[in-house]
């Protein structure tokens, strides 16, 4: 069972392990974590799907470790696992390439051609150093300009190396979060937060948006008031002095911005999301694209997370609900769930990306790039509420850098 207290995977450095059967990678998770966290066998093709291993490594701190199935598998499965591996590839924030036998074959050269085609560095782990001949494959991989490291995952020699070089592979403008609140809370500052409880809602919990906000506004040294919509008014006139900030969950948005007096900034868990991970004004750009729908065009709900939809989903339901009611068109809705993005994107009008709680700044980052690369306009779930119910200049007040970023 997760703690409240365990860091999120959307927060965790991704990285995949990669290479070909039998090359060392489930080793060398077990070495770079310090004990036995993943199967190791002689027998080719153990690991036989991705399997995810959060940990924490010093000096990188959380981090996701992806072993994933030997690239050259050859079995029957072997073109799904493969596949599987490949999607791995395009959501990782780096890439670990294991070489186990002193030889590079057409597989590597695959896998960091594919790499560096998605902008993801990467790092050739030659393994085995105390068994295998490894110097022509060294001399290789010199010649190609690739970042590399030797190792033994039995004897350890190379890992304090290979920790460093993770290290310095980290592209802080584009791993490391900015602060979800910075610029919008100070200390001593109040915020209300407004939380519905309805059918999507876990029982007996908060959904990790709501959590991380109010750990971000405990780490600001402010304080948090949490309240449904239909307690706001009342618990706002017990205030001496009104709130600093109000953050609500997007569904609630046109509720509470008209309970709310003018002077007070609002603004919803999904917008600070959207500048948290990803970039706030080419998503408030793309909200402008649901006025140019029309008659039959596709829009591609694209969610981070695998759930189980309740008959009133934000994403399934809701937003595809409202959106056929603003523009008057009759729309169709793909969805794509999961932390692999959709890989054809030239079928859809407009790409609608939930707040991405559950997957790095860099996936989500190369959602954006993706799309903007196929000319496809991209918003965010609770940029897209705001904007059709008419309050998305309100909710962007709190934002320092938005604010001569008027919607019109």
């Amino acid at each position: 069972m997760s703690s409240l207290n365990e860091t999120s995977k959307g927060m965790r450095t991704r990285i995949a392990v990669l290479g070909r059967r039998n090359a060392g990678k489930s080793s060398l998770i077990n070495a770079l974590v310090g004990f036995d966290l993943a199967i190791v066998s002689d027998v080719p093709g153990t690991t036989t799907d991705p399997v995810e291993k959060a940990v924490e490594i010093n000096p990188l701190g959380p981090c996701l470790l992806i072993d994933t199935a030997g690239i050259d598998d050859e079995s029957e499965l072997g073109p799904m696992r493969i596949q599987k591996t490949n999607q791995v590839l395009a959501s990782a924030d780096m890439g670990l390439l294991v070489i186990g036998d002193g030889e590079i074959t057409d597989y590597e050269e695959s896998l960091a051609a594919a790499l560096t085609s998605h902008n993801k560095p990467f790092i050739v782990v030659i393994n085995k150093t105390d068994l295998e001949q490894y110097h022509d494959v060294e001399q290789t991989v010199q010649n190609r300009g690739w970042s590399y490291v030797l190792v033994s995952t039995v004897d350890g020699r190379g890992m304090p190396t290979l920790k460093d070089l993770l290290r310095n592979q980290k592209d802080v403008g584009r791993l490391e979060d900015p602060g979800l609140l910075t610029g919008l809370v100070k200390p001593e500052d109040v915020v209300i937060l407004v939380v519905p409880i309805d059918t999507g809602a876990p029982k007996g919990r908060i959904i990790l948006p709501q959590v991380q906000t109010i750990r971000d506004i405990l780490d600001n040294h402010a304080s948090a008031l949490v309240v449904t919509e239909k307690e706001l008014t009342r618990q706002m006139d017990k205030l001496s002095s009104p709130p600093d900030l109000v953050i609500t969950d997007s569904q609630v948005v046109l509720e509470v911005s008209r309970q709310l007096p003018e002077h007070i900034p609002l603004t919803t868990f999904s917008i600070i999301f959207s500048r948290y991970k990803g970039d706030l004004p080419s998503l408030v750009t793309g909200a402008r694209a649901i006025d140019s729908l029309d008659h039959g065009d596709m829009v591609l709900i694209a969610e981070a997370c695998s759930h189980h939809p309740s008959h009133e989903d934000i994403g399934r339901v809701k937003i595809p609900r409202l959106m056929r009611k603003y523009t008057g068109k009759d729309l169709e809705f793909q969805i794509s769930p999961g932390a692999v993005f959709s890989t054809d994107l030239k079928a859809f009008k407009l790409i609608v990306q939930c707040g991405g709680c559950t997957i790095t700044r860099r996936s989500y980052m190369n959602r954006l790039q993706q799309a903007q690369q196929e000319g496809v306009p991209i918003t965010n779930y609770g940029i897209a509420i705001s904007y059709m119910q008419g309050v998305l200049n309100s909710t962007l007040s709190p934002f320092p850098e938005m604010r001569s970023h008027s919607v019109g």
